[in-house]
């Protein structure tokens, strides 16, 4: 009986030994890891590119607005049933195609400039050696911050 103690004891001793071994082993060959954050918020609101855009937009949609008042007088001034429905017909493909057209236009650019704005938080962060990038408004703690870097890229 005493053997057979001693034999589990034995065992259990080796079995501790090996277990605490093998998490040392893996605990000095766990990667280390740098996390950046970046605020893409800020990054967006500082670009020349965006605030570029959205006057290109807003004059857009200034002529669109006038293309409507036109069109809202120049029915106004008719008299006719027949020519004020043609009117309002053709008013209404024209800036209906207008605004298609516009929206069509601004979200190929926002695409483009998101792309652009993802690049650069990827070369910036490779040229950092950084492993991972998070968005700062998910991050409680942590990651150093590389937005100002990622914003001179992009201006």
């Amino acid at each position: 009986m005493k053997k057979k103690i001693i034999i589990v004891a034995l065992i259990a001793v080796a079995f501790a030994g090996g277990y605490s071994l093998n998490n040392l082993a893996v605990s000095k060959s766990s990667p280390e890891y740098k996390v950046a954050v970046v605020d893409i918020q800020k990054v967006v609101a500082n670009s020349t590119e965006i605030k570029a855009l959205k006057a290109e937009q807003e004059k857009q949609v200034q002529n669109l607005q006038n293309t409507i008042d036109k069109a809202r007088a120049e029915i106004a001034n008719e008299k006719n049933p027949e020519k004020i429905s043609q009117l309002e017909e053709k008013y209404r493909k024209e800036i209906s195609d207008a605004k298609l057209a516009l929206d069509t236009s601004y979200n190929q650019k926002l695409t483009a400039i998101d792309s652009k704005i993802k690049t650069a938080v990827v070369e910036k962060a490779r040229s950092m050696n950084y492993n991972i990038v998070l968005p700062k408004n998910t991050v409680l703690f942590g990651g150093d911050d590389i937005t100002e870097q990622v914003a001179g890229i992009i201006n």
